[in-house]
C-alpha cells in the first residue's frame, strides 16, 4: 500500500492507497508509457483524485483542477469557459510535459448544459489541445466519470475496479485505529453494503475513530443510519413490526425465508448464494395489510427500502427521472427493496401503455449483477389490472394473496388495539367482537376499536355511561357495515394517490 499526502483546500491529511486505486495508478503510468493521453474513469467518488495524486507524486508535472479554471475564468466573460480552459492547459503544457486535469466531467456538465450558449464548443477545444500536446510530445492525463467522444478515441482509459472488502479495509484503516480496523469483519460490511465508495468508506471511519469498542455491528449501524439514504423519511412512516400483523402468518414467513433471510443474514447468503426474490406482488382487496407489510418492510430495513408512491404522478414530466433515481439509488444500496404501492392504480387505465414497458426494463435490468439483489415489490387489490408481461414468471416470482382475517385473528387485533386502555375496555370479551365482525378487514377493525373508544368516551363526558362497553364497539361494527352498504350502492371508485409516507389509507 502507498501512503500520499493529499492536499486538500482546507487540510493536508494522510490517505493510503487501497488496491483497487493503487492498480489503477499502476496502469496509468503504464498507459502514460505508451501514449500520450491516458484518462482515469469511474461512476461514483472511488478515489480518482486520491490516484491522481499518487501518479503526481510519482511523475510530477501540473496538477490541474476546476479551481484553476474558476480562476482563469474570472478574466473572462462567464460564456468564455473553453477559453479560459484552453489557457489553463496551454500554460502548464508549457511548463511541464505531463499535465493531469481532475474532474473534466465538472466542466462538461456546464458547457453542455441546456442554459449554455455555445454547444458543442468543447469538443473543438478538447481536439486542439489534444492535437497541440502531441505535437510538442507531452502528454494529458484526464479523470472525470463522463469521457468525450474526442477524448476516447484516443486515449488508454481505465476504471477504478469495484471495491472488494481489501479496499473497504485499506481506506478505513487509514483513519481508525489498528486494533479497531483489526476487529472489523469487513467482508460482512462489502455483502452488507457492496456499492460503498471512498468518501462514504472514509466518513463512516472518521465518524466511529473514536468509537470505544468499535464492532463490526456499530459500523453497519452506522452505515444504515447515515449513508444507506432511503427516498422516505423513515421517522414519518406509521411504525410497523410483524407482530402487529395478524391472520397473515403464512405470508410473513414468505417473506421471512425469501426476501429477509438473503437480507440479513449475509454470511448465509454469501455461502449458498441466495439473493432476494427479484419481483413480489402482494394481491389483495382493499384494508387487508398490503401497505402495512410495505410500513414494517421498511422500519426494517431503514435506508434499502425504496418507495414509489402516488407523489411520483405517472405521466408527469419528472415521472421517469424519478423512475430512474430510485432504482439507481436502490442498486447502490443493494440488498434493497423498491416497493410500488397500489400498482393496479398506476398501471390502470390507458394513457400509461407506455409506463409498464418501462418497468418491464427495469425489472429485467435486475438481472444483471450490479442490481441482482434488488427486490421490486408491488401491492394490487385487482391484479387483473395488471399488464400480463408485468406478472410473467422470472419478473413476479412470489405472488402472495393477502386475505380477510379469520375469527382468532380478529379477536387477537381487538386484543391489541384495547390492551393498556383503563377498565372497562380492557376487558372487554373480544370473542363477541369478533363473532360480530365476520367479513371485515384489518383496516376495519382498526376503525371499529378507535369508534367504539370515541362512542365510550361521549358518553363517559355526558355522564350517560349505562351499558356495557361491548355495546359500544358493537355500535361501531354495525356503523361500518352500513357504510359498505352505501359504498356498495354507488359506482365503484379506485383508490386515490399513496401519500408518500402514510402509503395509502390501509
Amino acid at each position: 500500500m502507498v501512503e500520499v499526502l493529499v492536499c486538500a483546500d482546507r487540510a493536508a491529511f494522510s490517505v493510503t492507497l487501497s488496491p483497487s486505486q493503487q492498480r489503477a495508478a499502476n496502469n496509468i503510468i503504464r498507459g502514460l508509457e505508451r501514449g500520450d493521453c491516458v484518462v482515469l474513469r469511474d461512476l461514483g467518488s472511488d478515489g480518482k483524485t486520491t490516484v491522481l495524486s499518487d501518479v503526481h507524486r510519482q511523475l510530477g508535472g501540473a496538477l490541474v483542477g476546476v479551481r484553476q479554471v474558476l480562476n482563469k475564468l474570472a478574466e473572462y466573460e462567464p460564456a468564455a469557459i473553453e477559453e479560459a480552459f484552453l489557457d489553463v492547459i496551454d500554460d502548464a503544457l508549457a511548463k511541464h510535459d505531463l499535465v493531469i486535469v481532475d474532474d473534466l466531467h465538472r466542466i462538461w456538465d456546464v458547457v453542455e448544459s441546456c442554459d449554455y450558449i455555445r454547444k458543442c464548443l468543447f469538443e473543438t477545444v478538447l481536439t486542439a489541445l489534444l492535437d497541440s500536446a502531441a505535437a510538442r510530445r507531452k502528454k494529458v492525463l484526464f479523470a472525470t466519470n463522463f469521457v468525450p467522444d474526442t477524448v476516447s478515441r484516443r486515449a488508454h482509459c481505465w476504471f477504478i475496479e469495484d471495491f472488494d472488502a481489501g479496499d473497504f479495509a485499506a481506506i478505513c484503516s487509514a483513519y481508525l485505529k489498528t486494533a479497531d480496523s483489526a476487529r472489523l469483519d469487513y467482508e460482512e460490511i462489502l455483502r452488507f453494503a457492496p456499492n460503498l465508495n471512498a468518501h462514504q468508506l472514509r466518513k463512516a471511519a472518521m465518524w466511529l475513530s473514536d468509537e470505544p469498542h468499535l464492532t463490526t455491528e456499530s459500523f453497519l449501524e452506522y452505515l444504515s443510519t447515515f449513508n444507506l439514504v432511503s427516498n422516505i423519511d423513515i421517522e414519518e412512516v406509521e411504525p410497523v413490526t410483524w407482530n402487529d400483523l395478524r391472520g397473515v402468518d403464512d405470508i410473513i414467513e414468505a417473506l421471512e425465508s425469501k426476501i429477509a433471510l438473503p437480507f440479513e443474514n449475509l454470511e448465509l447468503a454469501a455461502r449458498l448464494q441466495l439473493k432476494p426474490k427479484r419481483g413480489v406482488l402482494l394481491a389483495g382487496p382493499p384494508g387487508t395489510g398490503k401497505t402495512t407489510i410495505g410500513r414494517a418492510l421498511a422500519h426494517r430495513l431503514k435506508g434499502k427500502f425504496f418507495l414509489v408512491g402516488g407523489t411520483m404522478i405517472a405521466g408527469s414530466r419528472c415521472f421517469y427521472t424519478e423512475i430512474d433515481r430510485v432504482f439507481a439509488a436502490a442498486a447502490r444500496n443493494a440488498p434493497s427493496i423498491v416497493f410500488i404501492d397500489d400498482a393496479d392504480v398506476i398501471f390502470g387505465g390507458d394513457a400509461e401503455k407506455g409506463l409498464y414497458r418501462y418497468l418491464l426494463t427495469k425489472l429485467d435490468g435486475l438481472e444483471g449483477a450490479g442490481a441482482s439483489r434488488v427486490c421490486v415489490m408491488m401491492t394490487a387489490m385487482e391484479p387483473a389490472d395488471l399488464p400480463m408481461a408485468l406478472l410473467r414468471s422470472g419478473r413476479v416470482e412470489l405472488w402472495l394473496e393477502m386475505r380477510l382475517p379469520d375469527r382468532a385473528a380478529r379477536a387477537e387485533i381487538f386484543r391489541n388495539h384495547l390492551a393498556g386502555l383503563p377498565p372497562p375496555l380492557c376487558d372487554i370479551d373480544v370473542s363477541k367482537l369478533a363473532d360480530a365482525s365476520a367479513g371485515t378487514t384489518g383496516a376495519d377493525l382498526k376503525a371499529i376499536a378507535d369508534d367504539g373508544k370515541l362512542l365510550f368516551a361521549r358518553d363517559r363526558a355526558r355522564g350517560s355511561e349505562r351499558q356495557p362497553a361491548e355495546a359500544y364497539f358493537l355500535e361501531a361494527i354495525a356503523s361500518v357495515r352500513q357504510n359498505r352498504r352505501k359504498y356498495r350502492k354507488r359506482t365503484p371508485m379506485r383508490l386515490g394517490e399513496a401519500e408518500r409516507f402514510g402509503f395509502g389509507s390501509e
